[in-house]
């Protein structure tokens, strides 16, 4: 059984400051490097009109690792992921090299205020006996972390390029 992953990211620029962010290559450069891990890569980035697809690689290092993960693969974790939006909702998803792990979700981006909010709904699915809900938990909590870090980020990146 799949464990959920629900995560509201609080942006204090609107929904359009923050759809511009995303249409911007440099943007998606500039977070890989400074939120993607080591050895993290942007792969592709293309946009054209109101649709931006990016594909891009994380690595979360083995010693920032649970023992349920490296128990049963070890060594770094390298995610591929893809980001696909259209105007303001998007689909992802992400796997672990070498492991039956994948996360799958949307993401909705609406204005709230003077800012605007992107609710992310997915699924982590780890198909491994009696370890993967463990593994999932784990994979839940880094993400988490990690969307909290784009989140800081994003709102950082959109501030000192307007």
């Amino acid at each position: 059984m799949a464990t959920p992953l629900a995560y509201t990211a609080r942006y204090s620029h609107p929904a359009a400051a923050v759809r511009a962010a995303f249409a911007d290559e440099q943007y998606w450069k500039d977070r890989i490097a400074e939120v993607g891990g080591d050895n993290a890569k942007l792969n592709s980035f293309s946009a054209n009109g109101d649709q931006v697809r990016v594909e891009l690689v994380q690595a979360i290092a083995a010693e920032l690792l649970p023992p349920a993960i490296t128990a049963v693969r070890p060594g770094d974790l390298i995610i591929p992921r893809v980001e696909s939006w259209t105007g303001d909702s998007a689909t992802f998803e992400a796997t672990v090299e070498g492991a039956p792990a994948q996360v799958r979700g949307t993401v909705a981006l609406t204005d709230a205020g003077t800012g605007s909010t992107a609710t992310v709904q997915g699924d982590i699915e780890v198909k491994v006996p009696l370890f993967g809900g463990k593994i999932e938990k784990a994979i839940q909590e880094r993400l988490t972390e990690l969307l909290q870090s784009e989140e800081e980020f994003t709102n950082t990146w959109i501030a000192s390029h307007r």
